[in-house]
């Protein structure tokens, strides 16, 4: 029996927070949108630059936990650059694999260079296991 594909765009958030890299680590969490977030894409400069990411537990490990100021850290102090990104088209196992291979919990999902969603292992095992299942 063939396994049933299951591809990242399937089962990732399409709900982004982005956020500039000079912002303090408090206008960036006060800026934050979606309820559900955990991870911030912090914006390219320019053309040739690329996306950084902050995950929540980022902020923890380097602001909280060292007891520094979220009013004088900024995001590019904290931020992962460049992110790595997965395809859409991507399978969720291979996506797994890729994970744990990296030692990430979530990365953007890039389309035509563009950011057009989130993917984490929430959601690949939530939404992707319960499909097989």
């Amino acid at each position: 029996m063939k396994p049933m594909l299951i591809q990242v765009k399937d089962v990732m958030k399409t709900q982004v927070d982005f956020v500039d890299g000079m912002k303090t680590v408090q206008e960036a969490l006060h800026e934050m949108k979606h309820i559900e977030t955990k991870t911030l894409i912090v914006n390219k400069r320019h053309d040739h630059d690329e996306w950084g990411v902050v995950v929540v537990s980022d902020i923890a490990r380097q602001v909280l936990a060292l007891d520094k100021s979220p009013d004088r850290t900024n995001v590019y102090e904290v931020m992962t650059k460049p992110a790595v990104t997965v395809p859409p088209d991507m399978d969720i196992r291979y996506c797994a694999r890729l994970f744990e291979h990296l030692g990430l919990s979530r990365a953007p999902v890039v389309e035509n260079k563009e950011i057009i969603g989130i993917i984490s292992y929430t959601d690949m095992v939530l939404k992707g296991l319960c499909k097989i299942v």
